[in-house]
C-alpha cells in the first residue's frame, strides 16, 4: 500500500514501531515460519498469564480506565471493561471472541508510564484486542477530520481510487471499492503484511478499510490476525476477528461516527 494510506490507516498505532523492508527479505517466508515455531510456545504461557489479568476489575469509572487492563465479551459486559470496549463488542457478531480495549504503546513498545491519550475523533476510536480460540487479533478504529485528512495527504486526492497502482507499487489484493449514497467511498482491501524479517513487530495478515465521508473526513479500520514479537498477547489468529462482509458492514455503522 502507498505511503500515503498507511499512514492513514495506521495512525492508531503511532509510535508502536513501523514495519522495514529487510534486505533480507529473500529469506522472510521461510524464516517466519521458524519464527512462529519458537513464538507459539512462549505466547501461549503469556496467553495463560494475561487471561487471568484481564479478568481482575478496576476501581474507575469507564472514563478514566486505562484500556489495556479492561475487557468484555461481544454482547455482554464484563467488569472492569471500558465503556468504547462494550459498545464496540455490541456492534460485531456474538461468536467474534472477547473484546477489550489495548494500548500499542503498552503491549508493543512497552512503554512506561503508558503516554496519555491521543485525541479522539470518533466515539469508539481506539485499539481492540479480539481473543479467540486461544490466538489474538486486532481492531483499530480511527476517524479523521477533514483538516486532518488534508494535514495527512498533503496534495494528494483523498478519494483518488486505492484499487488502482500508485506510483508503480503493487496492486492492492482483493481490492473492491464501492461508492455508496451521499457521496461515501468505501474500500476494503486484503494486506499480507509480509515485510521481511527486520518488520518490527511482524504483523500477521490482515484486511483494511478506509470510508471516505463527502465531508472529506475519514474512518479507517485494520482488522489484523496479530503480531509476533518477543512479548506477545497470544498466537495470530488464523484468519481476521471480522470477515470481509462483517467488516463491511462495521464500516456502515453511524456509532463509529461522531454525532452530527
Amino acid at each position: 500500500m502507498s505511503d500515503d494510506v498507511r499512514g492513514l490507516l495506521g495512525r492508531a498505532a503511532e509510535g508502536a514501531g513501523r514495519p522495514v523492508i529487510s534486505t533480507e527479505a529473500v529469506f522472510a517466508k521461510a524464516a517466519r515460519v521458524r519464527w512462529r515455531r519458537r513464538a507459539a510456545v512462549s505466547a501461549a504461557a503469556v496467553c495463560t498469564v494475561a487471561a487471568g489479568a484481564f479478568v481482575v476489575p478496576q476501581l474507575t469509572s469507564p472514563a478514566h480506565d486505562t484500556p489495556q487492563t479492561s475487557s468484555v465479551a461481544s454482547s455482554a459486559k464484563a467488569p472492569g471493561a471500558t465503556d468504547r470496549a462494550v459498545r464496540l463488542a455490541r456492534l460485531l457478531p456474538s461468536d467474534v471472541g472477547t473484546v477489550e480495549e489495548v494500548s500499542f504503546a503498552d503491549i508493543i513498545k512497552h512503554a512506561s508510564p503508558v503516554p496519555p491519550e491521543p485525541p479522539r475523533t470518533g466515539p469508539l476510536d481506539g485499539q481492540y484486542a479480539v481473543r479467540r480460540d486461544g490466538g489474538v487479533g486486532y481492531l483499530t478504529v480511527d476517524v479523521m477530520d477533514a483538516a486532518a485528512v488534508r494535514k495527512k495527504l498533503g496534495n494528494s486526492d483523498p478519494a483518488a481510487d486505492l484499487c488502482k497502482p500508485d506510483k508503480g507499487a503493487p496492486a492492492r489484493t482483493d481490492c473492491v471499492r464501492e461508492e455508496l449514497s451521499g457521496g461515501r467511498v468505501l474500500t476494503i482491501w486484503s494486506d499480507a503484511m509480509d515485510y521481511g524479517e527486520g518488520a518490527t513487530p511482524q504483523w500477521g495478515p490482515e484486511l483494511t478499510a478506509r470510508l471516505m465521508l463527502a465531508d472529506g473526513s475519514l474512518l479507517g479500520v485494520r482488522d489484523s490476525t496479530g503480531f509476533e514479537a518477543d512479548e506477545v498477547q497470544g498466537p495470530l489468529l488464523k484468519n481476521p476477528p471480522l470477515t470481509r462482509t462483517q467488516l463491511r458492514e462495521l464500516m456502515l455503522r453511524t456509532e463509529l461516527l461522531p454525532p452530527g
